[in-house]
């Protein structure tokens, strides 16, 4: 596999798995690991891929709201209410569990659809999503 497509593919995988989407990056970023590709540059390129998966997640947010009565609208008003509590509670500082599975994604829709200031936003995912590369990839490398 040339370098670009290695980087190109955990890219594409790191912003899949940061949308609605059920995918996941971590096992291409442990399998580059392992294939002895540049730690920092992995770290950094499933970082900027990731938060943007999450950006994308935030701008729709921002949008969806316009189509809450739809069928086809994926949260019903309770689940839509009751998100918008549970992130009003624990207000901007629950982004930072944003690179959790299951709840993460939705995370930062809901901050979209709260008008969470985009700086805020933007600061508290990256925080987030660079933390969880960094602590995988040393638990790879055994440098942890």
């Amino acid at each position: 596999m040339t370098d670009l497509a290695a980087y190109a593919g955990l890219f594409l995988a790191a912003l899949l798995a940061a949308t609605i989407l059920p995918m996941q990056s971590e096992a291409v970023l442990v399998g580059l690991l392992l294939a002895d590709y540049s730690p920092w540059l992995l770290i950094a390129v499933a970082s900027v891929g990731n938060v943007l998966g999450s950006v994308i997640n935030w701008l729709l947010g921002r949008g969806i709201e316009r189509f809450r009565g739809q069928r086809w609208f994926p949260m019903n008003q309770a689940q839509l209410e009751r998100a918008q509590v549970w992130y009003r509670r624990y207000g901007k500082w629950s982004l930072l569990l944003s690179w959790l599975p299951v709840v993460g994604d939705p995370l930062t829709v809901i901050a979209g659809v709260l008008r969470e200031p985009f700086r805020v936003f933007l600061l508290l995912v990256t925080a987030a999503k660079v933390g969880r590369y960094l602590v995988l990839a040393a638990v790879t490398l055994s440098v942890i």
